[in-house]
Parts: C-alpha cells; structure tokens; sequence
C-alpha cells in the first residue's frame, strides 16, 4: 500500500503544480543562476558532506551507513511541494527546484555513489525511467492541460492537491506500522540520531544559502533537507545486498516527516 501511495502522491503533486502553474511562473526562477549554484552547491556538495562528517563522528554499522549517506546524496522529492503549501511559500519557485534537482540527482548519483560507496551499483537508467514517469511527465501534463484548457485545470488542480494530502497520510501511516520493530530498533541503537543531524543540518544548510529573500531561504531550506527517499530507495534496493540499507533509508524518511513539517507549520505561523 505504502509503494502505491507513493506513487500516486509524486504524480498528483506534481500534477496540482502544473495545473496551477503556467511554465513562464516555474521556469522563470531558473533565470536566476546564482540561486541555481547556491542550490546545487546545497544539495550536491555540503549536504553529502555532512553527512560523511556526522558518520565518522557517529559510526554506524556499514549498511546503515550506506542507507544514511544515499540519502543525503539524492535532491529533488515531490514532497517539497507539500512542505512548501504548509509554510505558506511559493509553490512555483518550489517547483522550480524540483525542476532543477530531479535531472542533476539522476546524473549526479550514479557517479558519486560509487565513489563515496564502492559496494554499490547503480543504474542511471533505473534512477531516471520512476523520476521521469512519475514527477517530470504529471508537471508536463499538468501544464500543457492548463494551457490549453484552463477551466478544466482550475477544476482538477484542487482534486490533484486533495488526492496528494490524502495519499501522504496513508504513506506516513503505513510505512510506520510496517516498520514499527525496525525503527524501534534503530531508536534504541541511537542510529536515529544521525539520520536527524543531517536533515536538520540539510535545513541550515539551505535556509542560509537563500539569500536575502526569505521566501527563497525557506523554499530552499525546506528543499535541500527534503532529500529525495525515492531515488535512495531505488539504489538501496537495486544496488545493495543488506536490506539494512533500505531500513534506513526508511527510517531517514519518517525522521524527515517527523521534522520538516512542524519546521514548515512554525515558518507558516511566523510568516
């Protein structure tokens, strides 16, 4: 259920941005190039560091490890979306991110992992084809319904957004009750601790390199500690043999949700 959930969350959020959204209002941030290698220098250089930092100050068990740092390694998840809605930002410049982040994690990965994890094996191909499907080609469709048909699009956006809140509860129940004896185990070994460390330090990370915008320190805080559990997902399942590696990918995940939506809900209020 929680795999089904994910999937039809990514592509509903996706597509309620694009039914909102024209592509001159998602595009347009992407002018921006100092925004843009403020962003990259965030998601794909000083998080990865970090968290290689927090775990030779932290030791984990290697397959842990391998789980923490995959993370920290893929940007760009769907969820951004909802985080951005909750702290009241804008959700076009949120999706502009999305935009840049989906095809330099596909690009990026496959030839960072390897390095920084010799063990793994990676696929471009397997990365890019669940990315694509289920992010890229719903805004596609979403903007090309709302330019053409934009009635239509004002009467599906709210439906899309619906369907997309309604799928991130089932996928935070779900993946929680499946996992109950797992994470109970890591909280005990203090191996939740590090997972914590690196979203909370992704936050920082992003928020200070925003600028003097605060909009943008927000939406960029948010998306660079929002790290992209469906593409870590894949290599973990794809490229690692313990199942460990994918326990904490999990586990990196809920400790995400647990995090970034009430630091969302204070942006919000203090906005």
């Amino acid at each position: 259920m929680a795999d089904l959930a994910v999937v039809i969350f990514a592509v509903t959020s996706m597509l309620s941005v694009g039914l909102a959204h024209s592509a001159k209002q998602i595009l347009g941030p992407l002018r921006d190039v100092w925004a843009l290698l403020r962003a990259l220098l965030a998601n794909f250089v000083l998080v990865p560091l970090l968290a290689l930092g927090i775990v030779r100050l932290w030791p984990l068990d290697r397959p842990l490890e391998a789980g923490l740092i995959l993370v920290a390694m893929t940007a760009g998840a769907p969820f951004l979306i909802k985080l951005t809605e909750v702290a009241q930002g804008s959700v076009a410049v949120s999706a502009a991110l999305l935009v840049l982040l989906l095809p330099v994690t596909v690009v990026y990965a496959p030839i960072a992992v390897p390095r920084v994890l010799p063990e793994a094996e990676v696929s471009a191909v397997a990365l890019a084809v669940p990315l694509v499907l289920t992010m890229l080609l719903p805004l596609a469709a979403g903007l090309l319904v709302r330019g053409r048909w934009l009635a239509q699009a004002r009467r599906l956006g709210p439906i899309a957004r619906r369907t997309s809140t309604v799928a991130l509860v089932v996928i935070v129940l779900a993946t929680t009750l499946a996992d109950i004896p797992t994470i109970a185990t890591l909280f005990t070994e203090g191996a939740i601790i590090p997972a914590l460390l690196v979203i909370a330090g992704a936050f920082v990370l992003g928020y200070l390199l925003g600028g003097r915008d605060r909009g943008l320190r927000v939406i960029l805080g948010l998306g660079t500690s929002q790290r992209n559990i469906a593409a870590a997902t894949v290599m973990a399942t794809q490229g690692f043999a313990d199942n460990d590696t994918l326990v904490m990918v999990i586990v990196t995940s809920l400790a995400g949700f647990a995090l970034l939506f009430p630091i969302a809900g204070v942006l919000r209020t203090r906005r």
